[in-house]
């Protein structure tokens, strides 16, 4: 398994240094994730969009947020499995069935729900839904809700292996996965 790095390979954008550019894009955003991303403002400008589009999609918010720790859990991604959790709470999830996302298999789970879970794993490791995960999904989902839902998954990929590879660090007050 590879070793995630001890420390930052990339600092956070310190408060005295937020301005321009920076200060105008980080209105509002203290995450380690935003101050640490705003240092390619390019890249950040394009990005934040995006992920805030996917979370205020079509999907149902307590499906998108399995969905996300699920893929925290098979990316190894703390920081965003931290962020997520205080989300999946007001989407609906409790915390037992949060800290079960992290078990591996669907054991234990309704049917959609286990489907959604299974989503996430073959999306992680096959690069694709099989034909069986994909029909129990369009007896749910609208065609809109059927892209987003990989676009949805491949985007916490990047996001983990983005955090993941500069060491971002967790935020005050939150902790990585369930022990």
């Amino acid at each position: 398994m590879l070793r995630r790095p001890a420390t930052p390979r990339i600092d956070p954008l310190p408060a005295d240094q937020r301005t321009g550019p920076a200060a105008e894009l980080l209105q509002g955003l203290d995450a380690n994730i935003f101050t640490t991303l705003v240092r390619a403002p390019g890249l950040f400008r394009r990005w934040l969009p995006f992920g805030g589009k996917l979370l205020a999609g079509k999907l149902p918010a307590r499906d998108r947020e399995l969905l996300i720790l699920r893929t925290s859990v098979n990316c190894a991604a703390a920081y965003e499995w931290s962020q997520h959790v205080p989300i999946a709470l007001a989407a609906g999830l409790t915390r037992a069935e949060i800290d079960r996302v992290a078990a591996p298999g669907a054991d234990r789970w309704d049917a959609f729900d286990a489907t959604l879970l299974r989503a996430a794993d073959e999306l992680h490791h096959d690069t694709g839904l099989s034909d069986a995960t994909w029909a129990e999904l369009a007896e749910r989902y609208d065609t809109p809700q059927l892209i987003e839902l990989p676009m949805l998954v491949g985007h916490y990929h990047l996001v983990a292996m983005t955090l993941n590879s500069l060491g971002v660090a967790l935020d005050d007050g939150l902790t990585g996965f369930p022990t």
